[in-house]
């Protein structure tokens, strides 16, 4: 059995797993990043020095500091850090800055 969701990629809870409730939590994250998308900004190339609680964004080509490797990826903020989710194929995200709807085709 895979240990993560096969279209989402969530961690799954395993039958002898001690402390299931840190994976669970792991997935609520990601569904909460994930849900109802929308990125404040897709043109910036390194972390805002403050980003709010919960912010979003579509890491641009090229990025530099923490978001080094990870050029189009969503990068949320997310308990004091960064994570990042690379967009499947039909992924819709609302870019606020730009009041855009953008749909990802697999490339761009």
């Amino acid at each position: 059995m895979s240990e993560i969701t096969e279209r989402l990629e969530f961690p799954l809870l395993m039958a002898a797993q001690a402390q299931k409730h840190i994976t669970h939590n792991e997935a609520l994250a990601m569904l909460d990043a994930l849900v109802q998308l929308s990125v404040l900004d897709r043109d910036l190339k390194a972390p805002p020095d403050l980003p709010a609680s919960g912010a979003r964004y579509l890491v641009a080509t090229a990025p530099t500091g923490a978001w080094a490797g990870h050029a189009g990826d969503i990068a949320a903020w997310q308990s004091g850090g960064w994570s990042y989710f690379k967009p499947k194929v039909g992924w819709a995200l609302w870019v606020a800055d730009e009041a855009q709807l953008l749909v990802f085709n697999g490339s761009s």
